[in-house]
């Protein structure tokens, strides 16, 4: 069958274990649960659900919803279980889907039989991975900003966008705006933060550490500073003059600055997989193991995040990455990231090896968002005119060195285990001072006419 358009083996924030999405199914028709970002639902009552689309029962929710057109693009449907997500092309049918779930189980996910059999999804209605950023800038209703806001929020919150402890402040400060309304000197406190810190912070930052272990780890000396930096962002809010002087009317803007502080995030808007990479070798016995990475593949690019550290250990740009995969008949299943970089001041080809039965999907999601940029990019040059085309780009078969600094959502490099090689005629050799290509065909070329445009699979057709 197809292979879903976006999936991943780890449990999102708004994951419901077992929980089905269908009440009751009879000869023609049935009522249906679609789960919201708030973790609101709303029922359906349909006809022929069997053969229902993935379409129509997106216009059934906007017609609930009283959404605008807008939200046809910016959302999709979603198949979700703590072991699997799948968005739907408008083409699905989710009735059937979830009929096979356990082969999509079975195929792309490590999940013990136990756990297959368990496993049952709920129907989400989120946001399209293909649903550009520059778009979002252009919605003004305020329900499809709230469900916006409310997703991100979850994924904030859910560490699954690591974010630096200044902007986990500066987001939760606006939480705090849309729950408490406008701060008031002295209400509330921190005291009175630190009971529900949770709602406003990601886990690992709310943790408290106490006693002797927290003075040898270091840690005694943060607590309360959470709950203090968040009380400090919350008192810079911008209030926005609202006519008829009602909270509800004021908050549209704060969804908004809530989303914009997120698009600064370069994964933001992602779809999420799991996998595994190699730990670099350590000890006198070289012993590495491996280690949970998930893997966020947006239009900007692919990230690599330490699951246990929450931080990036690699983001690449499609400028800054070719790519294959191997599939399980050849092998374990393996996505290979091959980006430029230096080992000791010498410039070599570096090759990650990320571990995934999702490594095909991981593939093609990459190659059809390169498609789709490239689709945008006359566009894009229209409107920016000649000066901008005129900039300065590298040239054909070479990439851009990445930039690393100390921020998570930057590349920590010296954290991975990578083959270090440059191709030289028909050999690769390891850590040699000049590269040639790329060992991979699969690259987006900054070159004109160097790049052949493979043609979109069904898997990944839209509409």
């Amino acid at each position: 069958m197809d292979g879903p358009e976006g999936s991943t083996g780890q449990p999102g924030p708004a994951d419901r274990s077992h929980r089905s999405s269908v009440s009751s199914v009879g000869a023609r028709a049935a009522d249906v649960l679609v789960y919201l970002a708030d973790d609101s639902m709303v029922p359906l009552a349909v006809e022929n659900l069997p053969s229902l689309s993935a379409h129509e029962l997106h216009r059934a929710i906007r017609e609930v919803l009283q959404l605008p057109d807008i939200a046809l693009d910016a959302f999709a449907l979603w198949l979700v279980s703590p072991l699997l997500e799948v968005q739907l092309k408008p083409k699905h049918q989710p009735y059937k889907l979830g009929r096979q779930w356990q082969e999509l189980l079975l195929r792309f996910t490590d999940a013990p039989d136990d756990d297959v059999a368990m496993d049952e999804p709920s129907l989400q209605f989120r946001r399209n991975v293909f649903f550009p950023k520059r778009r979002e800038l252009q919605i003004h209703d305020k329900e499809v900003l709230r469900l916006l806001y409310e997703e991100a929020k979850g994924n904030v919150l859910a560490a699954r966008y690591p974010c630096d402890v200044e902007d986990c402040e500066a987001l939760g400060a606006l939480v705090c705006r849309v729950q408490l309304g406008p701060y008031q000197p002295g209400q509330p406190t921190a005291c009175t933060l630190r009971e529900k810190l949770d709602s406003f912070l990601p886990a690992h930052l709310c943790k408290r550490s106490h006693g002797l272990f927290a003075a040898f780890r270091g840690h005694g000396a943060k607590a309360g500073t959470g709950e203090q930096g968040l009380l400090n962002a919350y008192r810079r809010v911008q209030e926005v003059a609202s006519n008829d002087g009602e909270r509800e009317a004021s908050l549209s803007p704060h969804y908004r600055a809530y989303l914009l502080k997120c698009h600064e995030l370069p994964f933001y808007g992602c779809a999420f997989f799991h996998g595994e990479i190699d730990k670099p070798a350590q000890g006198f016995l070289h012993r590495g193991g491996r280690k949970p990475v998930s893997v966020a593949i947006s239009l900007d690019g692919v990230h690599v995040i330490d699951c246990r550290e929450k931080h990036v250990l690699l983001g690449l740009r499609f400028q800054e990455l070719s790519w294959d995969h191997t599939s399980p008949e050849e092998e374990e299943s393996v996505l290979w990231l091959e980006f430029d970089g230096d080992n000791e001041g010498t410039p070599v080809n570096k090759l990650l090896k990320i571990y995934s039965k999702q490594a095909e999907l991981m593939s093609s999601l990459i190659e059809y968002c390169i498609e789709l940029s490239q689709a945008a990019e006359p566009a894009t040059s229209q409107e920016a005119g000649p000066a901008s085309a005129s900039g300065s780009s590298p040239p054909p078969h070479q990439r851009p060195q990445l930039r690393r600094q100390g921020s998570v959502v930057c590349s920590r490099i010296q954290h991975l285990s990578t083959i270090d090689y440059v191709e030289e005629g028909e050999t690769i050799k390891r850590v040699k001072p000049k590269r040639t290509t790329s060992f991979f065909s699969r690259q987006l070329s900054l070159g004109q006419g160097s790049y052949t445009v493979v043609q979109a699979a069904d898997s990944l057709e839209q509409g």
